[in-house]
C-alpha cells in the first residue's frame, strides 16, 4: 500500500471546506440574505486562492499514480464542488437579474412620472430631466 500523497490530501481538504462554504452561500441566497454568504469572507477567499494554486500544481501524471480509492475520493469531491459552484452561480445570476430589474423598473417609473402631462398652471412647468442615470450604473 502506498503512502497518502500530502498534496492530494490538502486538495481534498480544501475542496471539502470550499464545498461547505458554497453550500452556506446557497442557503443564504435561498433565504434571500446575500450578506450571510461565506465566500465573501476573507478567510474563504484565502482558501480559494490556496485551492487554485494547489489544484494547478496537480497534473495528469500525479493522478494516474494515485490508488483507485484516493482517485475516486478526489473525483467525488471535485464533482460535488463543481455542482455546488454551478448552483451558487445560477442563484447569484438570478439575484443580480432581479435586483437590476428592480432598479430598471424604478427608473422607468420615475421617468414616466416626470414626463406625465401636467395640468395648466400659473407658472410654466420646468423641462423634465431624464432618469437614465440609474440605468447607467450597471449593465441591464
Amino acid at each position: 500500500m502506498t503512502a497518502p500523497n500530502p498534496k492530494i490530501e490538502r486538495v481534498l481538504a480544501l475542496t471539502e471546506r470550499l464545498t461547505e462554504a458554497l453550500k452556506g452561500d446557497i442557503a443564504a441566497l435561498e433565504k434571500g440574505r446575500p450578506r450571510e454568504m461565506r465566500t465573501i469572507e476573507p478567510e474563504t477567499q484565502q482558501l480559494a486562492a490556496i485551492y487554485g494554486r494547489e489544484a494547478a500544481s496537480i497534473n495528469a501524471a500525479t493522478i494516474k499514480t494515485l490508488p483507485a480509492p484516493t482517485r475516486a475520493r478526489l473525483a467525488d469531491a471535485t464533482t460535488r464542488f463543481q455542482d455546488a459552484l454551478r448552483l451558487q452561480s445560477r442563484l447569484l445570476t438570478r439575484m443580480k437579474n432581479a435586483s437590476e430589474g428592480i432598479v430598471r423598473a424604478i427608473a422607468v417609473d420615475v421617468e414616466r412620472k416626470r414626463n406625465a402631462t401636467r395640468p395648466y398652471g400659473r407658472t410654466p412647468a420646468s423641462t423634465p430631466r431624464p432618469a437614465s442615470a440609474l440605468l447607467y450604473n450597471g449593465v441591464v
